[in-house]
């Protein structure tokens, strides 16, 4: 596929002639499917990118967080908006720093100083942004097709797994401040109808009730997505279920490079394309249930994953001050007129 050839044509004039796009454009590059290398006959074309903001959004009272084309699946963010997403080591945005140099269709020079400081964004962050996300999923996955085998225990046991990685990132984040410590574990159950639930720990001392609740709320959300799962009534397709369980175990791959490797890595390598491709053209699907020899392999990779953040040696928060003074000199030249 010609990507470049692509972005010529009248469909993609918006990248042109829209004031916020044009030559402010840092990077632009392939996405999805084709951005993992999981693609296949039929399978869409999503663009990913990264403008620069105008002068008057950093020094005036305009704003701009992000362009969205839903006719060819393009989104472009802002700077300013992607420098915060990056750094949490977002899965959907990270991805735009790791794409092979012929994947990208955009980049100026400006663009190409963002790839050269990508490593400032690395952190282990990711075991919380990779690793909850993708086992969040994976386990409401796992709940939706063998949501009438599984007991209650056990859905305790996958909702506990879910929200590890939130309550581990909430201790990184807080102890040095506020001297705070949580865990949550799983005991006979108080809760009228249920064998088994989830308790939490704490320790808190002179600690904001605004972020209290915010914690709260995240590990709200995880519980009742899987109290939504354990109530539907149909199965989705074995095609959609595929799909989801590839890129489940992509993004734990993807997550053990950055934290093993300090590398992004959104182009798989064939090693790892060959297991994608079979899970994605239904291998490891039968009768509309994920074979044991699946979850294996997912048990595997969660291993890999842990280990990975246990013996990462990335800092636990990206350097800020590195970062700010990235971030800048970048829109000092904006404001100037030197780039944009």
């Amino acid at each position: 596929m010609d990507f470049k050839k692509l972005m010529n044509t009248s469909t993609y004039d918006f990248l042109r002639v829209n004031p916020r796009l044009g030559s402010r454009i840092m990077l632009l590059g392939v996405s999805g499917s084709y951005g993992y290398g999981t693609n296949r006959e039929g399978s869409d074309i999503d663009f990913r990118g990264v403008t620069l903001n105008l002068p008057s959004d950093l020094v005036g009272l305009t704003s701009f967080d992000q362009y969205e084309d839903a006719q060819t699946d393009t989104v472009i963010y802002s700077f300013s908006k992607l420098v915060n997403l990056l750094l949490n080591c977002n899965p959907n945005t990270i991805e735009i720093l790791g794409l092979d140099d012929s994947q990208y269709v955009i980049k100026t020079s400006v663009g190409q100083e963002l790839l050269d400081h990508r490593k400032l964004f690395l952190s282990k962050r990711a075991a919380a942004s990779f690793g909850h996300y993708a086992d969040a999923q994976l386990r409401r996955l796992q709940n939706a097709i063998a949501r009438d085998t599984l007991p209650q225990p056990s859905r305790e046991e996958h909702i506990l797994k879910s929200v590890y990685h939130v309550l581990d990132d909430f201790n990184r984040r807080q102890q040095e401040e506020y001297k705070t410590d949580a865990k949550l574990y799983i005991d006979t159950a108080e809760t009228e109808g249920l064998e088994t639930e989830i308790f939490l720990d704490a320790d808190f001392r002179h600690y904001p009730l605004r972020r209290y609740n915010e914690l709260m709320n995240t590990l709200h959300s995880v519980v009742r997505d899987y109290d939504k799962v354990g109530k539907r009534n149909h199965k989705k397709d074995d095609n959609h279920l595929n799909k989801h369980a590839m890129h489940l175990v992509r993004l734990f791959m993807m997550g053990i490079d950055i934290l093993e490797k300090e590398e992004i890595r959104t182009h798989r390598p064939e090693s790892d394309l060959k297991l994608l491709r079979r899970i994605r053209n239904g291998d490891y699907m039968q009768d509309n249930v994920l074979i044991p020899d699946f979850f294996e392999i997912l048990t595997d990779y969660e291993r890999r994953f842990h280990e990975a953040e246990v013996h990462s040696m990335l800092p636990d928060h990206p350097d800020m001050k590195a970062v700010g003074d990235f971030v800048e000199s970048i829109n000092r030249r904006v404001v100037t007129g030197e780039i944009g």
